[in-house]
């Protein structure tokens, strides 16, 4: 079992709202799920898709191929209709499209009708839309009104029993008039998953590492972490703080931090171009710091809510001087949630910014989750005991690993805990000498060494001794995944590697890279990013560049398709 339904409208029409139920219902019923967004950047209008795909195995990126389009707007037959599979059915309705279809392949349910006769309100019309693609699909109608009773249960019995009603109807019409459904949907288990996007992941993650305070001024596709961590702010004595700009927000995280809390700020592309010169603050003060970097198109406002990774160079080179960093980029909802943790686990111990790299696509994405454990990566905070601080407390101390003991100011009562944007010495006042500058560089870089050997190798899969090595990183993870599977599924001999963590650069990739016929990086970007840090780390020329750049995420289609005509 494994198809898709794709949700077309104009924004306003909740196509998010039926979406995401059907995704809740199918994962009750035990099914994996996978969700991904394609929305313009209005509040009305326009086309926007909602496409979820479900399975009875475990799914981790989108499907070109439909099989059910569910059309709110003409754009979503006109633009979509294509990619329908050889069964797949076109769900509408007539009266509130304007215009009848005489195909068999399309199936006119009257939803607002349906709605105003049996819920009472045509608002319903999306609970009956949902109705009508579970009757399609033949799958269990208790778990949508076990949901309805959930979500309105502070609405009133009435609402309730409305919305119940007015999905029945949904779903008793196109059991009785798709006589060409023939969806073959795995019977319901009670297994329990969570359902969960990818910033979700990362501000759960964030909690389950202890961070205590989280700034940020909104951008996309970023919000979502914070308006997540908002939600919970009472229940973790967390503090977050809507800045008035990003340079404000990189500054109130970097103040937190000194102060003793673990920190996070979190923005996209435009935002973090504001944040480089805190950035270098963090650098030379020393101060623990995890950002989240959420991309999207570019330059300047590009394609504000569609999808890219091309800002990998940027965070590497990003602000002025030379400091250590450490950039990650996590694949799934599961990889965030993880990633994160040991992010602000780095970022204390070695004193020094974190970055992890996200996109619209796994931002916004949804994951079916079996379990995720929030005590795997164990909290590290790395800072000094009240016991072991002396009175000749140095904060930026000169050792052999780089780091200094880190004191809270007025630790103890001892603790004197002085830094300086200037270049500094041993117990952070400003100097001008050029030993003690030679020193205070040598130190903060030595911290490298130590992080690297932290650093996870890229996950290898595939076939031993490929004749093509497929490599990505971040969201791709899903669809070459899937892709590898396929094409080798098809007699080819490929395997993939996929980057989670960036930089520090990870050892021994020349030698995986070598030892495949041929390499091709995977990137949604023009330029293929990761090749060319591939080439300035290791001296390694990639055969090739597989790109995507419209702003839409890549497909195991779109890798496929780019496998076979380069073997053409």
């Amino acid at each position: 079992m494994d198809y898709s339904i794709k949700i077309g409208g104009e924004a306003g029409q909740g196509i998010q709202t039926i979406g995401h139920v059907l995704a809740k219902v199918l994962t009750r019923g035990g099914s994996h799920v996978f969700v991904n967004q394609d929305y313009e950047s209005r509040i009305r209008g326009g086309h926007n898709i909602y496409q979820l795909r479900f399975s009875d195995r475990r799914i981790l990126s989108p499907s070109k191929k439909v099989d059910i389009i569910v059309a709110f707007d003409k754009a979503s037959i006109e633009e979509h209709g294509d990619e329908l599979t050889e069964n797949g059915m076109v769900l509408y309705d007539s009266e509130t499209l304007g215009k009848k279809y005489n195909n068999p392949l399309f199936l006119d349910v009257p939803m607002q009708a349906l709605a105003v006769e049996k819920g009472g309100n045509k608002v319903m019309m999306n609970t009956a839309a949902a109705g009508a693609v579970l009757g399609m699909l033949g799958h269990e109608f208790s778990i949508l009104e076990a949901i309805i009773k959930s979500s309105f249960s502070k609405k009133g019995s009435g609402i309730i029993e409305g919305n119940i009603n007015a999905g029945k109807s949904g779903y008793e019409y196109t059991r009785g008039k798709c006589h060409k459904c023939n969806f073959s949907i795995s019977p319901v288990k009670s297994k329990k998953m969570m359902l969960m996007n990818g910033n979700e992941a990362l501000a759960l993650g964030a909690l389950a590492a202890g961070c205590k305070f989280a700034s940020a001024y909104p951008m996309t596709p970023a919000t979502g972490v914070i308006t997540y961590l908002a939600g919970k702010a009472g229940d973790f004595d967390l503090v977050v703080e809507q800045a008035e700009d990003e340079i404000a927000a990189i500054n109130m995280a970097i103040g937190a931090s000194y102060a003793g809390v673990r920190a996070l700020t979190a923005t996209s592309g435009g935002g973090f171009c504001l944040m480089t010169e805190g950035l270098s603050l963090a650098g030379m003060t020393e101060t623990p710091l995890v950002i989240v970097l959420a991309q999207r198109p570019g330059p300047a406002t590009g394609l504000p809510t569609r999808t890219e990774q091309a800002e990998l160079l940027f965070a590497l080179n990003a602000g002025h001087g030379e400091f250590p960093r450490v950039i990650m980029s996590p694949g799934t909802a599961e990889e965030a949630f993880y990633s994160i943790q040991k992010a602000f686990n780095i970022a204390e111990k070695y004193q020094t910014t974190v970055i992890v790299m996200s996109d619209q696509h796994l931002a916004d994405s949804y994951w079916s989750i079996e379990s995720l454990d929030p005590r795997r990566i164990k909290v590290d905070r790395a800072m000094i005991n009240d016991d072991e601080i002396t009175d000749d407390y140095k904060r930026h101390k000169i050792t052999d690993s780089g780091v200094s003991p880190r004191a809270i100011p007025g630790q103890a009562g001892k603790a004197v805990v002085v830094t300086d944007s200037d270049e500094h010495d041993e117990d952070g006042h400003i100097i001008e000498d050029s030993s003690t500058r030679n020193a205070m560089v040598e130190k903060r870089m030595r911290k490298l060494k130590g992080i690297s050997s932290g650093i996870l190798k890229p996950e290898l899969y595939g076939k031993n001794d490929p004749e093509l090595l497929l490599i990505g990183w971040g969201s791709t993870y899903g669809a070459l995944k899937e892709a590898v599977d396929t094409l080798n599924s098809h007699g080819k001999h490929i395997s993939m590697l996929h980057f989670m963590e960036l930089w520090p650069f990870p050892e021994g990739i020349a030698e995986t890279v070598r030892s495949a016929k041929k390499s091709f990086t995977v990137e949604n970007n023009n330029t293929g990013q990761l090749r060319r840090l591939i080439r300035m780390e290791t001296g390694v020329e990639c055969s090739g560049s597989i790109t995507k750049y419209d702003g839409r995420p890549l497909t195991p289609e779109d890798i496929i398709k780019e496998v076979e005509n380069a073997d053409n």
